[in-house]
């Protein structure tokens, strides 16, 4: 349930309704629109007679919502989400930002990867110091040293890292450690303790949308993190898993519109691990940038015949070089197309 308010509404009677809401036993999310103030109601919204809620002065009616996210959920927030990765960098509302780094943290090769990328126009690095794999004899990461050599990256070209964070037990490593974004990755969308215990921190989070999910899946799963106190959520969408076997997952571009039609989260895109070859990275970067989202997500590597886990997908320095310069101009078009 939703309660919108009149926009004459003052901060005290919109501060007297909001506790007179928590008293009753629910959760309150207060949205301040250009036009309108919404009132989220969160949990057993039967405590609250609607009538009543509607005919108080400062309400302008009272709306079901019959999505199970509500958090989550575009009528709960009509503006834009924008969040703060740290080090000035912000997206959604407008906010564009690509992430760029290697599949697996390695070694010394990741500061000279991040200051290309950076020269490049990346404004993110992503590395996984821990690695999920489906084999368990595959490379597993290089674990806390990796976020160390991450740390140092990001303080050398003030850069957010963005990395995975696989285990409810290291949150709080990673927090210690003073990562900008934390990474839920597609094996772990719907790992419920993990979803819950970065929910309770207030570091960003990049939620990657499950191997075989739903979107309502998704959302259900940014639900779970916001439900603990942590609004700060971005969706990604990184491909889903299809009869399709030409590419390495089906990369699902109409959920960028539809996230965005239904959520005010920030999407990023991730066309590294959709299409699973550098030859494809490119093409789908552009279309995602076309399609609408906030951000994109690509792996980077010095030597991708050498990498330690999914070279097959990487991209070139070089390579990422022309990437970037498209990316602008697909940009620019866009831009120019809303004036």
């Amino acid at each position: 349930m939703i309660a919108i308010l009149r926009k004459t509404a003052s901060d005290e009677a919109v501060g007297h309704l909001v506790s007179w809401i928590e008293g009753k036993g629910l959760q309150t999310d207060v949205s301040y629109g250009e036009n309108e103030i919404v009132i989220g109601l969160v949990g057993d919204t039967t405590r609250i007679d609607p009538f009543l809620l509607e005919s108080m002065d400062i309400v302008e009616r009272v709306q079901r919502v019959s999505e199970p996210f509500k958090k989550a959920n575009r009528k709960f927030h009509p503006a834009d989400t924008v969040v703060d990765c740290g080090h000035g960098v912000r997206i959604g509302g407008g906010a564009f930002q690509v992430i760029a780094g290697p599949c697996s943290v390695e070694g010394d090769n990741l500061i000279a990867i991040a200051r290309r990328v950076k020269a490049a126009g990346a404004t993110m690095l992503r590395g996984g110091a821990f690695k999920p794999r489906t084999s368990p004899y595959a490379y597993q990461g290089m674990g806390a040293a990796g976020l160390d050599l991450l740390r140092e990256a990001s303080e050398e070209l003030d850069m957010p890292i963005v990395t995975e964070v696989m285990d409810p037990r290291d949150v709080g490593l990673f927090v210690d450690k003073g990562i900008d974004v934390m990474q839920v990755g597609a094996r772990n969308a719907q790992n419920f303790s993990l979803l819950k215990e970065v929910g309770k921190t207030q570091v960003p989070v990049l939620l990657k949308r499950g191997m075989s999910g739903t979107i309502d899946e998704l959302l259900m799963a940014a639900e779970y993190i916001m439900s603990e106190g942590n609004p700060n959520v971005i969706l990604c969408e990184r491909g889903i898993r299809t009869f399709e076997t030409r590419t390495r997952n089906t990369f699902d571009l109409n959920a960028v519109p539809v996230l965005h039609h239904l959520s005010h989260l920030p999407v990023v895109a991730d066309p590294s691990h959709a299409t699973g070859y550098t030859r494809y990275v490119e093409p789908m970067a552009l279309a995602a940038c076309a399609a609408g989202a906030d951000g994109l997500e690509i792996e980077v590597h010095d030597r991708p015949e050498r990498a330690w886990s999914d070279g097959a997908q990487a991209l070139t320095p070089d390579q990422f070089d022309r990437t970037m310069e498209r990316i602008r101009a697909i940009r620019s078009v866009i831009a120019a197309d809303g004036e």
